[in-house]
């Protein structure tokens, strides 16, 4: 798994165990998370995937910056009592604080999202889409590559055919190639820790 400057670590999404909620809404799945095993109360960073199936709240997280990414379906979100927005797969990666009261509704069936909570002032997550035929520069302490379809990645000597919904794990500074392909893009989740001034 060692390469150059860092490791990878291959996430397949096959491997990943459903939790339910604890409301019934919802499953959730951890793709990877930092300590591992830390659980939902000392993770300094964790990235998961969640299938929401009826409207309602959602979990608060103080002190966690989050950024929502939507998969598959639609979503209409509301948070602190201002007006709801939409977001779908075409959307823009969004932020939010994990302190602000949320409510989720999905719209036409269930949706699918890609959650990045990163412990604030701690730690701050870039999340960013990554098109096909792409080569990344990756800097970080940590980042996550997550494949939105058939992707081939190239880093250093070793090659990854990785299906929807895996995901590439970089602890350490890498480079890295996206095999141009038709459709198939990828979410790059940057993990920086925040330095204190002075």
């Amino acid at each position: 798994m060692s390469h150059g400057r860092g490791s990878i670590e291959w996430l397949p999404a096959a491997h990943r165990q459903g939790v339910p909620w604890k409301n019934g809404g919802g499953i959730t799945r951890e793709v990877v998370a930092s300590p591992a095993a830390a659980g939902l109360e000392r993770f300094a960073w964790r990235i998961s995937t969640a299938e929401v199936r009826t409207a309602g709240p959602f979990s608060a997280f103080p002190g966690i910056e989050r950024t929502l990414c939507i998969l598959e379906g639609k979503l209409s979100l509301a948070l602190g009592g201002r007006t709801a927005i939409v977001l779908s797969a075409d959307s823009a990666p969004f932020e939010f604080a994990g302190d602000d009261p949320a409510h989720g509704a999905p719209l036409h069936g269930p949706v699918i999202d890609l959650n990045v909570m990163a412990r604030r002032g701690s730690f701050a997550a870039r999340v960013r889409r990554i098109r096909p035929g792409a080569a990344v520069a990756i800097a970080t302490s940590a980042a996550v590559l997550f494949a939105l379809g058939a992707l081939t990645v190239t880093a250093g000597r070793r090659t990854w055919s990785l299906h929807r919904w895996d995901a590439l794990h970089f602890a350490g500074p890498c480079d890295c190639s996206l095999e141009p392909a038709p459709a198939a893009a990828a979410y790059l989740i940057e993990i920086s820790p925040v330095t204190e001034p002075g």
